[in-house]
């Protein structure tokens, strides 16, 4: 992907700053350790607080936040499913979401116009169309509503975009929808048909289910795989949650995933471990039958002077051991938060870096 802040060799992972910063990981940190895209500042979240009007008088979101490589911006569809759950904070109707502001109580209207109009002045070079992210517990009636409703609200954001396709500050922007239809065959496969229809940049596979549920994810992707076009970027939503859901997604042709969880897993004391091993032309994240995460928090590791996972290259391993960083999270102290996200991260990127040059090399 070439955008107007850099180019993006695929497949890349993107690390999430839902509200506008990576917990306790600096742009630098990113950088160095392969990030070359992120998820910057969901339009929900970016709407309550800072608002529009700030983060326009800066610029977009990349000064903001300092981060001057490619940015990707989610549309707050996710939150129209998980807020809505409680109906004092989100109630859908046909038109889109309209949101109780957590602090002030205003109520923000959230649809495909007003979220494409917010995407612009967030700046991000790749913005999302406005959709229902799909539940997995109403079945299929809530399924087809929501395919309904992001079917439709996709063709407003298209409009919306087409009327200008760059951000504020004058940079172009890629427009992605997403495709729809929860755990239903059927439903995925119209959903992808609508989807090509459109003139789009790229493609997003969405829903509840996506990256929560890695066998069903996978048989998803294989429904639809026959329909995309080579010549559009596919993106799976939510996929991370270890290095070897990236492994997976891209066997099956998936080329930009994103997650809260490797910091997430981090902040609450898991570290990935193992080994990335290549076996038939492809890979797998390996530990010999160990867990692929370690709970360092564990007493085994007060007197552990190794590194996280043998032969990582991030800045944690090759400098502090276990035993510190299991004195750090017991302690509570910053500086284990920071670290470890480093670690997490840079496996994530690591696992990226090998897939590519695998593809590259066949």
């Amino acid at each position: 992907m070439i955008t107007p802040h850099g180019e993006v060799l695929t497949p890349s992972f993107m690390p999430v700053g839902t509200r506008a910063m990576l917990n306790y990981l600096t742009p630098d940190d990113l950088a160095r350790n392969g990030s070359q895209i992120i998820l910057g500042g969901n339009t929900y979240h970016m709407l309550c607080t800072p608002g529009m009007e700030i983060i326009e008088n800066v610029g977009g979101m990349h000064h903001f936040m300092g981060w001057h490589k490619t940015m990707l911006t989610d549309s707050g569809g996710f939150q129209v499913l998980s807020l809505s759950k409680n109906g004092t904070i989100c109630i859908i109707d046909e038109q889109g979401a309209h949101f109780k502001h957590p602090v002030t109580g205003k109520i923000i209207h959230l649809n495909s116009e007003t979220s494409i109009q917010a995407q612009k002045i967030i700046g991000a070079d790749i913005i999302m169309a406005f959709d229902q992210c799909t539940p997995e517990t109403g079945g299929r009636e809530a399924a087809l509503a929501a395919l309904d409703r992001t079917h439709r609200w996709l063709l407003t954001s298209i409009e919306t975009h087409k009327k200008d396709p760059q951000s504020a500050y004058g940079f172009h922007q890629a427009l992605f929808g997403i495709i729809q239809g929860g755990s239903f065959r059927d439903l995925r496969e119209q959903s992808a048909e609508f989807i090509l229809q459109q003139d789009l940049d790229g493609i997003g596979i969405g829903g509840e289910v996506i990256g929560f549920d890695m066998p069903k994810t996978c048989e998803i992707i294989d429904w639809i795989r026959p329909m995309l076009p080579d010549n559009k970027i596919r993106y799976t939503m939510g996929v991370g949650l270890g290095p070897q859901d990236l492994i997976d997604v891209v066997a099956k042709g998936i080329d930009v995933f994103d997650c809260v969880a490797p910091t997430r897993n981090a902040r609450h004391g898991t570290l990935y471990y193992g080994e990335i091993v290549e076996r038939d032309g492809w890979l797998a994240f390996e530990n010999n039958g160990e867990n692929p995460r370690i709970l360092i928090k564990k007493s085994l590791y007060a007197k552990d002077n190794n590194p996280i996972m043998p032969n990582c290259g991030c800045y944690t391993c090759e400098n502090f051991s276990r035993a510190y960083l299991h004195y750090l999270f017991k302690e509570g102290l910053i500086a284990y938060f920071h670290l470890s996200s480093i670690h997490n991260i840079h496996v994530m990127q690591k696992v990226c870096a090998r897939m590519r040059d695998i593809i590259m090399a066949n």
